[in-house]
Parts: C-alpha cells; structure tokens; sequence
C-alpha cells in the first residue's frame, strides 16, 4: 500500500499566492484566474490558495 500526500497538503507557490491574495484590498476579481496568471498555478492550486488566504485574513483580524 502507498501512502500519498494528503489533500491540503500545499507548496511554498500556493502559500505565496495566498498571502498576496490575502493583503490585495480590494481583491482581484475574478480570483482564480487572476491567480493562475501570475503564480503560474494550477486550476487546484489557486483554488487552495483562495481558501488559504481567506484563512489569513480571518486570522489576521482575529490577532492582529
């Protein structure tokens, strides 16, 4: 049996793309896209990315 990576599992690119992401105000529209042009990403990579950096922003207005 081989065990894979699991899903949310990311790399330095997507991490990087979120936290742009994560301090554009107002953000891009449409994000994805966006996204993929300038990170070179994947369709599921920026995808991940979008949630990431919703993650970042929430933390962000929760600590400060």
């Amino acid at each position: 049996m081989t065990l894979t990576p699991p899903e949310h599992e990311h790399n330095a690119l997507v991490e990087t793309a979120a936290m742009w992401l994560a301090d554009q105000n107002p953000r891009p529209k449409p994000i994805i896209p966006v996204l993929r042009q300038r990170f070179n990403l994947s369709a599921l990579e920026a995808i991940e990315a979008a949630g990431m950096s919703e993650r970042f922003r929430m933390c962000r207005r929760a600590f400060g």
